[in-house]
């Protein structure tokens, strides 16, 4: 079986995949109070996975045909950065194998509320899972301080975007883009391989 026939066959699956999803997550819905919103979830996640699937297969498509990450990106409404680390299959320059991406899950959701906390003024929620370390570092006072002056620079959080998970030594890197009043930003939450935050920051979002 060549290369063409390999690809035409993931094609077909991830296709598959999304028709089934699509199609249990419509008879949820259209059954309405019947219905069980349990399943309904079940397959709205069954279909954002599938759909997910499909958009790296156009990426990994994309960069075949000698796309750059910049074009990939502003097809995407991100930045190149971005685009690369949700999408890109980096090769160790050591090794020449490729880099295992993958991370715990669970870890982006933890990113996404700390900085939820944060917003909100919950100091100490904010620092619940900080290493001893930046517990020293980033008291209550410091944290309130760092919002704060944020707050003061470009306004209100309005929202949050989808957060970016990606490796970096033994440590695990989340990105979660924070859009504001008067500008976007990103926030990083750094966790050591035990999921202890050892960096916290809120920097200008990459262009």
């Amino acid at each position: 079986m060549g290369a063409v026939d390999v690809v035409a066959d993931e094609s077909g699956l991830v296709a598959q995949r999304i028709r089934d999803s699509a199609r249990r997550l419509l008879g949820e819905l259209a059954r309405s109070g019947a219905g069980s919103p349990l399943a309904a979830m079940t397959a709205a996640r069954e279909l954002s996975a599938a759909t997910d699937a499909a958009l790296q297969e156009s990426v990994d498509r994309a960069r075949s045909a000698g796309r750059s990450w910049r074009e990939i990106g502003d097809v995407l409404g991100t930045t190149r950065q971005a685009a690369f680390q949700r999408f890109g299959r980096p090769v160790d320059p050591r090794t020449g194998q490729p880099m295992v991406r993958d991370v715990p899950p669970a870890l982006a959701d933890q990113a996404v509320a700390i900085f939820v906390h944060y917003a909100q003024g919950q100091w100490e929620e904010t620092r619940r899972d900080f290493d001893e370390n930046l517990r020293e570092r980033l008291d209550a006072g410091r944290l309130a301080a760092g919002w704060a002056h944020t707050v003061g620079l470009i306004g209100a959080l309005e929202r949050m975007g989808e957060p970016i998970a990606r490796q970096a030594g033994d440590d695990t890197v989340v990105t979660v883009p924070l859009h504001f009043e008067a500008a976007e930003a990103a926030g990083m939450v750094r966790f050591d391989r035990n999921g202890k935050v050892v960096g916290l920051a809120i920097r200008p979002a990459p262009r």
